[in-house]
């Protein structure tokens, strides 16, 4: 069975990942300081990289004050949730607001258009 992640948690996990490669990526040009060209380059492309994790931040922090916060009715902790199905962030506990998927197993892929036209039985 895949372990699913609650959807903001996994874009942060993410934007941090980016963060610890671009500054391996800049430690990296360290070992270049001889040539000053090819460790600039890794500079550049480490400062690329924490960038890119600060526009994800950004990206998922404006994702996040949109999102439904609902109570787990599993723990009790309040959690936020994006689309029509996600994960409690402390128990991973399936979510969903729809009354048409409720007692259905869990499937991330009921988010997509495709999969709600076809849990509809419409084309």
């Amino acid at each position: 069975m895949k372990p699913y992640k609650n959807k903001i948690n996994r874009v942060r996990s993410f934007a941090l990942w980016l963060i610890f490669l671009g500054i391996a990526i800049m430690y990296l040009g360290i070992f270049f300081r001889k040539n000053e060209i090819i460790m600039l380059l890794f500079i550049v492309l480490g400062m690329l990289s924490i960038l890119a994790s600060t526009v994800v931040y950004v990206w998922i922090g404006s994702l996040s004050t949109r999102a439904v916060q609902i109570v787990c009715p599993s723990c009790g902790k309040p959690t936020k949730m994006l689309g029509r199905v996600d994960m409690c962030m402390h128990c991973r506990e399936p979510l969903t607001l729809d009354p048409s998927l409720e007692g259905k197993e869990f499937n991330e892929s009921y988010n997509r258009k495709s999969k709600r036209k076809a849990a509809r039985g419409t084309k």
